[in-house]
């Protein structure tokens, strides 16, 4: 055991949370021993041992993770293998794809299963089994409000994609060539032959997407062994990582060593900078605000845009730079690219090997510097996240920068404003719509209530007729989200939304915005008296939900700038063990 990890005394058997459920005389005890028969197991399989929830997020609609079938059984031979009985415990999936009208509606649902199940059950510690964008946050979410020793095991990116000659990126080349479909470069043919080359194994996406910048953020934060984030999903390390987490799980719980002690101020700032190194996904900015507030830390836009500006990207990865995830892991992986960057980083803080961060980067190497740049060569100077704010945007919004045209970061144009998704589907291709290259997009009712769930919509289409005329890129501005693997001059999470009567929903066709990425602001050229004058005329929307979950999530959800999570989740307060009412 660690000097750091034996800071807090080491459990006895006795001590185990399951003891509770399993151990003593009393007529409970025999009746969870006695079911325990009924599965076909003797208590001696689980009494003094420490019981290992697998918390696994495969389904047969998530194609991201296909494979954690399979690695669930290996993490239950690593949590046999180093004394502790495991067992596996399916929760929500998300599947990015194919869930409407967003995963991000569900991810606190996730949040909160995770944590009921992990504090119902006669559970010591978890392997938490995730990668598509929403699991990861999920899973830590509930984690991390629950407290019991956990270890992350990330899907993994898929194989390259190919087709014709050409390497591929999961999304990012599916939006790239459905706009060379639309503006008649390629034909219908080419599209569909299309569909069997993009994504051609399990796993997440293989560009630095959501799913690559939250697991590798997590490894910042000390919650994945080392080098795990980059793995292939169908690389044999990949296996072998799944064994090798299981079998540390167990000595987590035997050591104490929870998230709470992992999980800190230097971890979080450790994980924004990593963020920005990657030249990472938009979304991580509501994931890890609403992560750091389970865990009590304090963390917002302003620091994410303050460590930007003194982080450059190193990791020349699409949609930003040229190279795939696969291509990542052999240069050397998060701990190539984060060494180079460890004079900015907290060093001795511990995770969840026990050992500090910074031994775990010791002797870290990388072996293509094309892949993960020096410090001399970045490929941006500064992160590639920039938050902006003005009065389109009080509370804040954010651009991916790096992924955007360069001549439209210093832009003024005329608003073209859309009312919801359905009329940007009905109206963008309208030969009457007046709209030219210079023209500002705007989506109003895309956010945290209005989406509803606040939908990967940020992405505006260009309109085919502009496509054709060579156009490739145009500022877009929305309380939306969008896919990490997508690019652009997209504005995106507005707070507060429109929704709710934020300014975003005062914008009129033709007024000038401003975009004005290096000062960090985002401007409604309009005077206040009018401003003013739209905000007495506007109307709130009626509720879009009369009950159930939908009902639920709008009553409780927080905006973009606090990570869209439940307030009653996050907010600090006593929540009793079951055993102890």
């Amino acid at each position: 055991m660690s000097e750091l990890a034996s800071e807090s005394s080491a459990l006895r058997p006795e001590d185990l949370r399951s003891h509770q459920w399993y151990g003593g005389d009393g007529l409970r005890s025999f009746s969870h021993r006695a079911r325990s028969r009924q599965l076909g197991l003797n208590p001696e399989e689980h009494l003094g041992k420490p019981v290992i929830a697998i918390l696994n997020t495969w389904s047969g609609i998530n194609p991201c993770h296909l494979h954690l079938r399979e690695r669930a059984q290996e993490v239950a031979r690593g949590v046999w293998q180093a004394g502790g009985y495991p067992v596996e415990m399916p929760v929500s999936t998300l599947s990015e794809t194919f869930q409407k009208p967003t995963p991000m509606m569900y991810r606190n649902l996730l949040a909160m299963e995770t944590e009921e199940v992990l504090r119902s059950y006669p559970i010591d510690g978890a392997v938490l089994m995730g990668g598509c964008d929403k699991t990861t946050p999920g899973l830590l979410m509930g984690a991390a409000s629950a407290d019991l020793p956990a270890i992350f095991v990330p899907a993994g990116p898929m194989l390259a994609g190919h087709w014709r000659g050409e390497i591929l990126g999961s999304g990012t080349d599916m939006w790239r060539y459905w706009d060379e479909r639309r503006a008649g470069t390629i034909s219908e043919a080419d599209w569909n032959s299309l569909q069997s080359g993009l994504a051609r194994s399990p796993g997440t996406c293989m560009t630095m997407g959501t799913a690559s910048t939250m697991t590798s953020a997590v490894e910042a934060l000390g919650m994945v062994l080392p080098g795990a984030a980059s793995i292939p999903a169908v690389d044999s390390g990949h296996h072998r990582m799944a064994a090798a987490s299981g079998m540390r799980v167990v000595d987590l719980v035997w050591e104490n060593l929870t998230p709470s002690r992992i999980l800190d101020a230097r971890a979080y700032a450790d994980a924004v900078t990593t963020v920005m190194a990657l030249g990472g996904s938009t979304n991580a900015v509501i994931h890890l605000i609403a992560m750091a507030g389970r865990s009590q830390i304090p963390l917002c836009l302003d620091d994410f845009d303050r460590i930007a500006r003194e982080t450059p990207v190193l990791a020349d990865i699409r949609p930003g730079g040229a190279f795939l995830m696969e291509d990542f892991h052999y240069a050397g992986g998060l701990r190539g690219l984060l060494a180079r960057l460890a004079d900015r980083l907290h060093l001795d803080r511990v995770t969840v090997t026990g050992r500090t961060f910074g031994e775990e980067l010791a002797g870290a190497e990388v072996h293509d510097d094309n892949v993960i740049r020096p410090l001399d060569r970045p490929l941006a100077t500064e992160g590639g996240v920039a938050v902006l704010r003005g009065n389109l945007a009080p509370d804040g919004a954010v651009i991916k920068y790096v992924a955007a045209d360069p001549r439209l970061l210093r832009h003024t144009g005329r608003a073209v404003v859309f009312h919801g998704y359905r009329d940007l589907q009905d109206r963008i291709n309208d030969p009457a719509l007046e709209i030219t290259a210079d023209s500002v997009l705007v989506l109003t009712n895309a956010g945290p209530k209005g989406g509803p769930g606040m939908p990967e919509y940020g992405m505006l289409p260009i309109p085919d007729r502009l496509l054709k005329q060579g156009v490739r890129d145009m500022v877009r501005v929305s309380d939306a989200r969008m896919s990490g693997t997508s690019y652009g001059a997209c504005v995106l999470h507005v707070a507060p939304e429109s929704y709710v009567g934020g300014p975003l929903a005062l914008v009129r066709d033709g007024d000038p915005v401003t975009l004005d990425v290096p000062e960090r602001a985002l401007r409604l050229e309009v005077p206040a008296g009018e401003l003013a004058r739209r905000r007495a005329e506007w109307r709130a929307p009626e509720p879009m939900f009369e009950r159930g979950y939908g009902a639920l999530y709008a009553e409780h959800i927080t905006q973009a700038d606090r990570g869209c999570d439940f307030e009653f989740l996050a907010r600090p307060g006593k929540y009793p063990e079951p055993y102890a009412q």
